[in-house]
């Protein structure tokens, strides 16, 4: 925690150990212990069933996360070269398992399954508990959204924090940019249709500093969340 941007806590303890304390404390509550995984967090769990539906606003809860890779720079131009880049083979298609492995440069990074008890995803939570980097990161996460019926006319809407970019079955559909909180319908696409069957929605979100999740549901015309589907990940972990 930064003392500047908290000045009050700062001029209303009376000693530097107080001050310590404090600090120690508000910065760990909230948030996973290190070192023990991912079942430590107050936010995420493993899936324990091969799907789920998503919560009644419509938020999708269940992804596959990939630990973070390091990236920098949140503009418009920067993000999409980042993105852009090969970072590990078929990026844009992949449909990894729970615990599959890629190649970034130097280091192997592991796919994890998740499911948020909220109705954001919280990316700190995810890469603090596995000991990753939390700030300058980028994030892949992909899901499955198993559609009983052809569902037309619908908008994927999303919010992240920070920037982040949105493919269904490997079309760009939405993207936001620079340093900016989670908003839940921040960005909006453009009319799709969800097919009968699998549906594969895939996320880049890259954080600068500091709190980093997203959050993603279907509206319909009317702008009511999308209900009646249900959500998946290649593999649940056993």
């Amino acid at each position: 925690m930064n003392l500047h941007r908290h000045p009050m806590i700062y001029r209303g303890l009376r000693s530097p150990l107080v001050v310590s304390i404090a600090l120690v404390g508000a910065y760990l509550a909230g948030t996973p212990s290190l070192g023990n995984g991912l079942e430590t967090t107050p936010s995420l769990r493993k899936p324990g069933s091969s799907d789920t539906a998503p919560s009644p606003q419509g938020f999708i809860q269940r992804w596959m996360l990939l630990e973070p890779i390091p990236a920098t720079g949140l503009t418009d131009k920067v993000v999409r070269e980042t993105v852009g880049k090969e970072h590990f083979p078929n990026q844009l298609t992949v449909l990894p398992q729970a615990g599959d492995k890629v190649k970034v440069g130097d280091t192997e990074l592991s796919w994890h399954a998740v499911e948020t008890k909220d109705y954001n995803v919280n990316l700190f939570h995810f890469a603090r508990a596995l000991q990753k980097p939390t700030s300058n990161i980028l994030t892949w996460g992909v899901t499955v959204v198993n559609c009983p019926q052809e569902m037309s006319d619908v908008r994927l809407a999303i919010g992240s924090n920070a920037a982040s970019i949105w493919w269904l079955n490997g079309e760009e559909l939405v993207g936001i940019y620079g340093d900016r909180q989670t908003v839940i319908d921040d960005g909006v696409s453009r009319r799709v249709t969800l097919k009968k069957g699998a549906n594969v929605l895939r996320c880049a979100v890259i954080n600068g500093g500091g709190a980093t999740d997203f959050c993603a549901r279907f509206l319909g015309e009317d702008g009511k969340p999308v209900l009646g589907y249900t959500v998946s990940v290649p593999s649940v972990p056993k």
